[in-house]
């Protein structure tokens, strides 16, 4: 197997919530959430997981990409696994992101209501699975909240009603807010196609800002056994760093309602 330089990760999952039916885990940027066939190596929460509880009934219900950090849910049963279907199936599973982007909207709050699918090979685009905001494409809604400006970003909440391919990025980049890190949605058209040949370099790295896309999972909610069921985690570190790293403009709050 050909392995490409990619960054090791420098966390490991860890139990947020251990639920009789579940538990709520970290998922660390740059892990998988199961494994899949790929032409490199890659660390995935379900395996290790697994290993680390001996519970080898443990599935996810949802996914995470890789590079995205936060809540990952795995079921501990069958019938566990199955009520989530049917929460997944009915979209009562809300799921609440912390995203940083390039640049300073005017406004505070936006839902954008706009249908996404495939962009199609052409022009700059050169990325097959690059989404894009199309009139014929499955509908999609996702509603953003400016949590806090800062030398020339901002940190934005981002809660999507559907669960479109890429949506929460797609959308940011249709709005004029590409990610920060992101490869495929970013600013450089052609960071994608050199990661897939080069890996993630240093000088990638550099000239994204970040080694992966600045997407965290920051709040699960569903209905469970009668009761609602929350669980939330704070910005990732690297993000968070890199936050920290900027000049505030407008200090504010960003709590998760």
């Amino acid at each position: 197997m050909s392995v490409l330089p990619l960054l090791p990760p420098t966390e490991k999952p860890r139990i947020i919530v251990e639920h009789p039916d579940f538990y709520v885990v970290h998922k660390p940027a740059l892990w998988l959430t199961h494994a899949v066939r790929a032409r490199v190596e890659v660390p995935d929460v379900l395996s290790y997981m697994q290993a680390a509880t001996g519970e080898s009934i443990l599935a996810p219900p949802h996914r995470l990409d890789r590079e995205t950090s936060g809540a990952q849910l795995l079921t501990r049963d069958t019938d566990a696994a199955r009520k989530f279907f049917t929460l997944f199936k009915t979209h009562l599973v809300g799921k609440t992101y912390l995203a940083i982007v390039h640049g300073t909207p005017d406004w505070e709050r936006r839902t954008l209501d706009a249908p996404l699918g495939e962009l199609g090979l052409g022009g700059r685009n050169k990325i097959v699975i690059r989404q894009a905001v199309i009139p014929d494409g499955r509908p999609a809604i996702t509603d953003f909240r400016v949590l806090e400006r800062r030398g020339g970003h901002s940190l934005i909440e981002a809660y999507p009603r559907s669960g479109r391919l890429h949506q929460i990025r797609a959308h940011l980049s249709h709005l004029g807010l590409p990610m920060v890190g992101d490869k495929i949605y970013g600013r450089d058209p052609d960071a994608f196609l050199e990661f897939m040949e080069t890996g993630q370099t240093p000088e990638l790295t550099t000239r994204l800002g970040l080694a992966r896309q600045a997407l965290h999972a920051a709040r699960i909610a569903f209905p469970w056994d009668g009761a609602q069921f929350s669980a939330e985690l704070p910005l990732a570190p690297d993000l968070q760093a890199y936050w920290d790293g900027l000049q505030a403009s407008v200090p504010k709050s960003f709590d998760i309602e």
